[in-house]
């Protein structure tokens, strides 16, 4: 069984790293899997980009731009949504590929962002191989966004988007769903596989994958690098104090939209008094505006962390994780942490609460509460049951979404269709 997984890249974001991942587990169930990505970023032994000489790379890059400069100076209604929609109407034909042609099964991922169009897609569903189609937000289904908001266009079709400039019946989303429809209405071969049962239900509901096979299969991770480690010694070495109560917070982008800084700053505003010099707060990820010196207690800023062997130090040596996204499919950072023994507070949203049980190995606040969530870091930071809640928390993801767990569901799948 030859299967290639294809995904934009191999390194960046939530996508690409589940993607990785995935790769690692379905080889270690000695399934001959490759990973086709537009440009290869980490030294995988089976990685392989398309783009490979100058043009090609030059070509990538031109795609890239030639999509998201249009979109950001003519349709963009703010720049929050700059990078929320896709229109995929640049790419590259990828159907000739090597990977392609000799593979059973076709395992596709995210291709956004210049480097699958629409058109592209279709000709790999018209090869006539099966297709998996992993989920990792909402745009297969919708006219170009990745995660609609309060919007419900999508449950019959799209038009009058709320993130474009000029909205109305036949504007951008419009005609994305349209082609989108196309694309589908050409085969009923691809199965789509969502990493959250709250994906999974939204995507059963939408117009466009109504009727499709959608099973619900979650990100593997490696227990063996996200497992606890020794909290004084991971302390010592990142210069975190080692009395003070830690809290956590880290993303890919810490200002995307989605993330909701606001609300993880007006619920430790609430704690201000509670605990004073008693806590402290290390973040990690890309941050470009936000300033942590208006949070009220002592901050520790480590930027983008690469190495998941640092991460999983952080993850081991914080008291809670805390994640206030207001949309999000399955979150690593909430896998990571629970792996890592660390109780997780965030909103009852989107897929979290396949991972975060409530009161056993974190807490779910109120979706969009600080008031709530703020209850939430204070359950787990004044819990007598600490080492509970740390034990719940590796065992959910030791029962739930290991490697070898993770590989035998998709390989079933595989087999399903082959």
């Amino acid at each position: 069984m030859k299967v290639t997984l294809i995904n934009t890249s191999d390194a960046g974001g939530g996508a690409p790293a589940a993607c990785m991942r995935l790769l690692k587990a379905l080889q270690f169930r000695q399934v001959d899997t490759h990973l086709l990505v537009q440009k290869k970023q980490t030294g995988g032994d089976r990685v392989y980009p398309t783009a490979t000489g100058i043009w090609a790379k030059l070509r990538a890059t031109y795609n890239f731009f030639a999509e998201r400069i249009p979109f950001i100076v003519f349709d963009a209604d703010t720049k929050w949504v700059r990078f929320a929609f896709s229109t995929a109407k640049r790419g590259t034909d990828i159907s000739g590929e090597a990977l392609v042609k000799n593979a059973d099964l076709l395992h596709l991922h995210w291709i956004n962002q210049g480097f699958l169009s629409t058109n592209d897609l279709i000709r790999l569903v018209r090869l006539g191989k099966p297709v998996v189609w992993t989920l990792h937000d909402m745009w297969a289904f919708t006219g170009g966004c990745h995660y609609a908001g309060d919007c419900n266009h999508f449950l019959h079709q799209c038009g009058y988007c709320w993130m474009l400039k000029d909205p109305d019946a036949k504007d951008l989303s419009n005609k994305g769903w349209l082609r989108k429809m196309h694309l589908l209405s050409d085969t009923e071969s691809i199965v789509f596989v969502t990493c959250s049962n709250w994906l999974a239900d939204t995507a059963r509901q939408s117009s466009l994958l109504k009727g499709y096979r959608i099973e619900a299969i979650p990100n593997p991770i490696d227990t063996e690098i996200f497992s606890p480690k020794n909290n004084n010694v991971t302390r010592q070495k990142w210069g975190i104090p080692p009395h003070k109560k830690i809290i956590l917070f880290g993303a890919a982008n810490i200002m995307d939209r989605r993330k909701g800084i606001v609300y993880l700053i007006e619920a430790l505003e609430k704690l201000r008094d509670t605990y004073t010099d008693e806590v402290e707060i290390v973040i990690f990820g890309k941050n470009k505006l936000f300033d942590v010196t208006v949070l009220p207690f002592k901050v520790y800023e480590l930027n983008v962390i690469n190495s998941q062997y640092d991460i999983a130090e952080l993850y081991s040596l914080a008291d809670v994780f805390v994640t206030p996204a207001i949309e999000d499919n399955l979150p690593n950072t909430v896998m990571e942490a629970l792996a890592c023994g660390t109780p997780v507070v965030a909103f009852n949203t989107g897929g979290i609460p396949d991972m975060v049980d409530h009161l056993q190995n974190g807490y779910l606040a109120e979706y969009k509460s600080s008031a709530d969530f703020a209850a939430g870091i204070r359950f787990v930071l004044d819990s007598s049951n600490a080492q509970t809640l740390a034990v719940n928390a590796r065992n959910k993801v030791l029962q739930n979404f290991t490697n070898e767990i993770v590989a035998d569901k998709y390989i079933a799948l595989y087999k399903s269709l082959l």
